[in-house]
C-alpha cells in the first residue's frame, strides 16, 4: 500500500498517493519538542551561550545562524561499517514523552480535550518507491546504549533534485540544555522495505538497508532546543525540530540521497492552520506493542487539535495516534496542490500512547533549512 495523505473530512474517503515528483523545497515552517533519554554521567557539556543580540531569532540573518552553528560543536564522524544488523537491532526507540494537554502556562488556544485515538497501521510490504523518503535514524546516546528515531528526506532549495537533507525531531539529535550531540548518527531510508525482517525473521543487512546507510556529516537543531531542551513536554517542545545532512558511507561523491531513493518531500512552512483539515503521521515505533521493524502511520481525517505551553510560540498540532518511542521525528504530511508536503514531525505524547503532538513549522524553521541548504559540502 502506498503512503496516503488524507484530504478534507468531506473527501476523506479519497486517498492520494504520496508521489515524489517534487524536486525543490516549498518554503514555510514552525517547531516543537520532546526530551532525549538520560545520557551517561559526565557526558554533558556546558550549554550553548546565545548572546543578547541573538535572542530575537525571528530576525536572525544567515551570519547569525553561522555564528551560532559554528559554536554548537557538531563534529562529523567516520562510521563506515559501524551500523550492522546487531547494532541496529539493539537500538532502543527514543521514548515518547509523557505529556498532557495541560500546561504550566495555559494558552487560550489549547483544546480542552485530546483528539480521538487513532490506531497506527502498518504499511504493506513491499514499500512503494514513494515510501523510500521515510526511514530510521540511529544514534549512540552514550558509551553503553544506542537509540533510534524516524526521519524524512526533504527537498533542498539550493540543490533541487539532489537533496541530502533529512528532517527529524531536535530531541533525536541533541541532548538539549547542558547537553551535546548524540554520536554516530546515521539514516537508513526505507528500512525493512520488503518485510524480510518482519515477525522476528532473520534478514541480511542489505534487506533492512536497501538503499544503504547514510552518515550524518552535519546537523542543526532549533537554538531553543539546544538552550532549553530536556523536559518532558513544555515550551521548548514547540521548537522540537532539526535537520541532518548525510552522505552515503559506501559511495562517496556518488548519487545524492534524493537521487538514490527516487524523491524528496518539500516542507510547507507557515501552512495556514485553517487549510490543514487532516494529516498523516509516519514513523517506525519500537516501544511495545511495536517492534521497530514496521513503518506505521496514523491517518487523521479531521483538523489537528492545538497544544501550546507558551502562547508566544507557535502552537503545536495534535492528532490521535498510538505510535510509541522510535517514531519520534517521523514526518506529518498533507496534500498541497495535489502533492505531499511535510508540515510537522512526531514530538510528544502521553503514556499509554493515544495522541501525538508536533511543532508547527514557521519562520524560524524555514531560516534553519535555508541556512543548512546554503552550506558548502
Amino acid at each position: 500500500m502506498p503512503i496516503t495523505i488524507r484530504r478534507a473530512a468531506a473527501a476523506a474517503a479519497t486517498a492520494a498517493i504520496l508521489t515524489l515528483s517534487v524536486t525543490a523545497c516549498d518554503p514555510e515552517g514552525g517547531g516543537q519538542d520532546a526530551a532525549p533519554p538520560a545520557s551517561a554521567a559526565g557526558s554533558a557539556k556546558p550549554g550553548l551561550d546565545l548572546s543578547a543580540a541573538l535572542k530575537n531569532l525571528k530576525n536572525w540573518s544567515k551570519d547569525d545562524w553561522a555564528k551560532w552553528a559554528n559554536a554548537h560543536g557538531f563534529t562529523p564522524e567516520k562510521l563506515k561499517g559501524f551500523w550492522d544488523r546487531a547494532k541496529m537491532d539493539s537500538a532502543k526507540g527514543m521514548e515518547a514523552q509523557d505529556a498532557t494537554l495541560q500546561s504550566e502556562k495555559i494558552a487560550p488556544e489549547n483544546d480542552a480535550q485530546p483528539p480521538a485515538k487513532i490506531p497506527a497501521k502498518a504499511q504493506a510490504h513491499p514499500y512503494s518507491a514513494s515510501s523510500a523518503v521515510l526511514g530510521k535514524i540511529f544514534m549512540k546516546v552514550d558509551d553503553q546504549s544506542s537509540a533510534v528515531c524516524s526521519g524524512t528526506v526533504i527537498s533542498d532549495p539550493a540543490h533541487p533534485g539532489k537533496s541530502n537533507l533529512v528532517w527529524t525531531a531536535a530531541h533525536c539529535l541533541h541532548e538539549g540544555k547542558n547537553g551535546t550531540w548524540f554520536k554516530k548518527m546515521a539514516f537508513v531510508p526505507s528500512y525493512n522495505r520488503t518485510g524480510a525482517a518482519s515477525k522476528g525473521r532473520e534478514a541480511a543487512f542489505e534487506q533492512v538497508a536497501p538503499y544503504g546507510v547514510w552518515t550524518a556529516d552535519y546537523a542543526v537543531v532549533s537554538p531553543q532546543w539546544a538552550e532549553e531542551g530536556g523536559e518532558h513536554g513544555g515550551p521548548v517542545s514547540q521548537y522540537d525540530f532539526g535537520i541532518i545532512r548525510v552522505h552515503n558511507e559506501n559511495t562517496a561523491g556518488g548519487l545524492s540521497l534524493e537521487e538514490t531513493v527516487g524523491g524528496s518531500v518539500p516542507v510547507w512552512f507557515n501552512a495556514p492552520r485553517a487549510q490543514i483539515t487532516g494529516a498523516s503521521a509516519y514513523g517506525y515505533p519500537q516501544a511495545a506493542p511495536f517492534d521497530g521493524q514496521e513503518l506505521e502511520h496514523c491517518d487523521s481525517q479531521v483538523r489537528p487539535g492545538r497544544l501550546s505551553f507558551d502562547a508566544e510560540r507557535p502552537t503545536m498540532y495534535v492528532i490521535g495516534c498510538t505510535m510509541t518511542g522510535g517514531s519520534s521525528g517521523g514526518g506529518w504530511f498533507v496534500l498541497r496542490a495535489g502533492k505531499p508536503a511535510l508540515i510537522s514531525n512526531n514530538s510528544i505524547g502521553p503514556r499509554p500512547a493515544a495522541w501525538m503532538a508536533g511543532p508547527a513549522l514557521g519562520d524560524q524553521a524555514k531560516a534553519m533549512l535555508d541556512y543548512v541548504s546554503g552550506l558548502k559540502d
